[in-house]
Order: structure tokens, then sequence, then C-alpha cells
């Protein structure tokens, strides 16, 4: 099955894989770093990807801050062939675990 370029595909099942888990801890620790933040990675909660000049990895990763679980979006862009990881996007989503979470 051909892959189209540009297309965000869910990746259903992968956000155990060692792969995704150690993405988001990347895309968790460039953000403490760039921040001068705490965050401590909990899960992957969601995972897709988009075929650009790699892949662009879309996760949603919770992790803990100050004791309160949270959401976040990080897009990951990987080249394999150049050992390249960038991380393009890292923003707070919501609550995690609250009955109002905001849209």
């Amino acid at each position: 099955m051909a892959q189209l370029v540009g297309n965000v595909r869910e990746s259903e099942g992968r956000e155990n894989s060692i792969e995704i888990q150690e993405l988001a801890r990347f895309s968790v620790d460039e953000h403490n770093k760039k921040q001068n933040a705490l965050l401590e990675f909990a899960r992957v909660v969601k995972a897709r990807k988009q075929v650009v000049a790699g892949t662009l990895h879309h996760l949603t990763v919770e992790a803990v801050e100050g004791g309160e679980k949270k959401l976040y979006e990080a897009k990951v862009w990987v080249k394999p062939w150049l050992n390249f990881k960038h991380v393009e996007e890292f923003k707070h989503v919501g609550e995690q675990g609250k009955s109002s979470v905001n849209s």
C-alpha cells in the first residue's frame, strides 16, 4: 500500500512502540531544555504520522507538572538517514483526568 506524501495517518497500536515512546520522551526533554521546565514524561495517548521529507510524528503526550497530569501535542520531525530529529512544536492542550476539558 503506497503512502501519500503529506497525508497524516493514524498509528493505531503504535503508542507503546519503543520508537514512539523514545520520540515522546525526546519531545518532553527538548521542551524542558528550551523552557527551563520540569515536565516528567508519563505516556503517549495518541500517535499519528505524516510522510514529508522524512516523517513528522504527531504525538499527544501525557506529562506531569507539579503533580498534575497534563496533555501536550508534540510534532517531531525525523530523517533517519541523516540522524536528524527535531521537535517542531510542543504545546499544552489540556488537563488529564478532569471532567471538563476545554476543546
